[in-house]
C-alpha cells in the first residue's frame, strides 16, 4: 500500500525524492520532487514531470508528455545526501505503458513467465575499474586521455600491480578495500540489496567485482543500475572516478558483467538433471543454450552495446570471442559452473558475452528470450568444447561449425536487423527499431574521429 512508503518517508524525514528511470540506451535519469508531491494518487496515476522529447530516443516534441509513476517497492534512503529518497519509476503514456520504457520489457517478461509457471533467476557478476583521475579532451585538431592509477605499473613508485596481475590481490596491493566495504554497506543498509563477494579483479589497474544476489528480470535490472548508481557516487564522494566501461585500457583485460541464468517452474530448477554426468544439466537447459548460441550474433548488439565493447571481446583476455558452450572453459560464450555439479538450488548456465555498459532491463530480457526460443524450438547447441578455443586451428574451428561473436558494433547491429523475431514477444517494434537507430548514429560518430593509435600509425604513410 502507498500508505506504507508515505509514512515511511515521514518518518525518516525525507523532504525531497529522485524519481529515477531508465533510457533507451541505458542511462539512468532522474528528477526531484518534494515528498508533498507524493501522494496516494500519484502512487496510482503517477506525476508527470517528463518531457519526452529531451530523452533521446523517447519521443518526438509533438508527443512529449510522459507520466512517471513511483514503485513504491524501489524506496531507499540515499545516504550521502540529507533528506532525500529515491524510487525508481515506469514509465506512462497517458494510462498506457509507454513502449520505449526499457524497464516494462523486462516487466513484461517476468509477467509472461509467471503466466506460464515460470520464474527466470538471473544474477549478474559486475566488473569495473576506480580511477584517481581521468583526463579527455576531444577536438578536431587535438585529442588528449590520460589515465591515472595508483595501482597501475606505469607509477613506478611501489606498491603496483602489473598487467594482468590484479586477480584477488590484497591491501596494499588493492588500494580500495575500504571503498568497496562502504560500497557493500551501502547497498545493503540503505537500498536491500544482498551483497555476496566484492574483491580485485584481473586487470592490475585497480579492476575490481562486485556480486550481489539475483532475483527476477525486473528486481536484478533494477538493482544493476542502482549498484552502478552507488559506485559511481561513493567513489566520487571520495575523488575517485569509477567506470563500468569495457576497455579503457589498452593491454589488459577489460570488464565484463557475466549473467548467471536458471529457469524455475514450483522450486523446481529445470536446468537441473542428476542423470547428466558430464554437468547435471538438462535437455530443457540444453535447448535454452541452443537458443543462446542461435541467436548469440543479434544478441550481441544488446549485451555488448557499445563501440568500445568490442575492444573487450578479443582473444587472450579472458573474454569470450566464440559461440560454444562448455563446463568451466572461459574461452566459452556459455560455461555451466562445475563448482556444485550436483545441485538443484545452484544448476545455472552462465552468459559471459555481456558487459555492464548494457542497458540491464533490455540485456537480462532478451538473453532469456534467446534461450526460450531455443527450449520452443529444441534447438540442439552441439557438443560441448572443453578444449581452449582461443588456441584451436581455425580449420577445426570450421570442422566444428563454430560461430564467433561480431568484431564490431556496427556488425552485430546488421544481425539484429535481420534476426529479431525471438525478441517480438517481449519487445515492441518501436523499441528495437529505437534501439537499433540510436546505436547506428553512436557508431557514425565514434568511427569519424581519427584516434590516436591511428595518428601515429599511419602518419608517415
Amino acid at each position: 500500500m502507498s500508505e506504507d512508503v508515505i509514512e515511511k518517508m515521514d518518518k525518516l524525514k525525507v523532504k525531497w525524492v529522485n524519481l529515477q528511470f531508465t533510457d533507451v540506451v541505458g542511462i539512468l535519469r532522474q528528477v526531484t520532487v518534494s515528498r508533498r508531491l507524493l501522494t496516494h494518487e500519484a502512487f496510482e496515476n503517477g506525476l508527470g514531470k517528463l518531457d519526452g522529447s529531451s530523452v533521446k530516443g523517447f519521443t518526438g516534441i509533438e508527443e512529449s508528455d510522459l507520466n512517471l509513476k513511483p514503485i513504491k517497492e524501489t524506496f531507499a534512503v540515499i545516504p550521502w545526501l540529507d533528506g532525500v529518497g529515491r524510487m525508481i519509476c515506469a514509465v506512462y503514456r497517458g494510462d498506457a505503458r509507454f513502449p520505449k520504457d526499457p524497464r516494462y520489457a523486462a516487466e513484461a517478461l517476468d509477467s509472461m513467465l509467471k503466466s506460464n509457471d515460470l520464474k527466470a533467476f538471473v544474477s549478474p557478476e559486475l566488473e569495473f575499474f576506480i580511477f584517481d583521475k581521468v583526463t579527455v579532451a576531444i577536438d578536431t585538431w587535438k585529442q588528449i586521455v590520460e589515465i591515472s592509477s595508483s595501482e597501475g605499473h606505469w607509477i613506478s613508485s611501489a606498491p603496483f600491480n602489473a598487467l594482468k596481475e590484479g586477480y584477488y590481490v590484497t591491501y596494499p596491493n588493492d588500494k580500495f578495500e575500504k571503498l568497496k566495504k562502504s560500497i557493500g554497506e551501502t547497498l545493503e543498509n540503505f537500498f536491500g540489496i544482498a551483497v555476496e563477494v566484492f574483491h580485485h579483479e584481473v586487470a592490475g589497474a585497480s579492476q575490481h567485482e562486485i556480486n550481489f544476489r539475483g532475483g527476477d528480470v525486473t528486481s536484478t535490472a533494477d538493482a544493476v543500475q542502482t549498484v552502478k548508481y552507488v559506485v559511481k557516487a561513493i567513489a566520487s564522494k571520495e575523488g575517485y572516478i569509477a567506470t563500468f566501461m569495457p576497455k579503457p585500457l589498452y593491454g589488459d583485460n577489460g570488464s565484463g558483467m557475466h549473467v548467471h541464468v536458471s529457469i524455475w517452474r514450483n522450486g523446481e530448477n529445470l536446468f537441473y538433471d542428476p542423470s547428466d554426468e558430464y554437468a547435471g544439466l538438462s535437455q530443457y537447459a540444453r535447448y535454452f543454450i541452443g537458443g543462446l548460441i542461435e541467436h548469440g550474433r543479434a544478441l550481441s548488439a544488446i549485451v555488448s552495446p557499445t563501440v568500445n565493447s568490442y575492444k573487450r571481446l578479443v582473444p587472450g583476455y579472458e573474454a569470450p570471442v566464440y559461440l560454444v558452450w562448455s563446463k568451466a572453459n572461459r574461452s566459452a560464450a556459455i560455461r555451466v559452473p562445475a563448482y556444485h555439479k550436483f545441485n538443484n538450488n545452484s544448476k545455472r548456465i552462465e552468459y559471459r558475452p555481456p558487459d555492464p555498459t548494457a542497458n540491464p532491463y533490455l540485456a537480462l530480457s532478451a538473453i532469456v528470450l534467446a534461450g526460450l526460443d531455443g527450449v520452443k524450438k529444441k534447438i540442439d547447441p552441439g557438443d560441448p568444447v572443453d578444449e581452449n578455443v582461443y588456441k584451436m586451428d581455425p580449420r577445426r574451428r570450421k570442422e566444428l561449425g563454430i560461430k564467433e561473436l561480431p568484431r564490431s558494433l556496427d556488425e552485430a547491429l546488421d544481425e539484429l536487423e535481420t534476426d529479431n523475431e525471438w525478441l517480438k514477444p517481449i519487445y515492441s517494434n518501436e523499441l528495437i527499431e529505437t534501439y537499433i537507430e540510436l546505436k547506428r548514429e553512436e557508431v557514425r560518430k565514434l568511427q569519424s574521429y581519427p584516434s590516436p593509435v591511428e595518428i601515429f600509425t599511419y602518419i608517415n604513410y
